[in-house]
């Protein structure tokens, strides 16, 4: 039986096993911020955090999770 793998997470994975920074998807950075999908992307327009695009997508991008991380830290002090 096939599991169904997020086309973002695949993406992710990829990216992630040929790269040295680690990224996040949009969905993934929210839930770490307590914010919808929808509302990241209003975020990250925001706070102009860094968008690593996706090849033959101009609406799909990753985000840094050393930058997502930060901001996680600061909110909890």
């Amino acid at each position: 039986m096939n599991v169904f793998e997020d086309w973002n997470l695949k993406v992710k994975k990829t990216f992630n096993e040929t790269s040295n920074v680690v990224v996040l998807t949009v969905t993934e950075a929210g839930g770490l911020l307590g914010l919808s999908k929808d509302q990241m992307k209003t975020f990250v327009d925001k706070y102009k955090l860094t968008k690593v695009p996706i090849m033959r997508s101009t609406h799909r991008y990753l985000l840094l999770k050393c930058e997502v991380d930060e901001i996680v830290s600061n909110r909890a002090v």
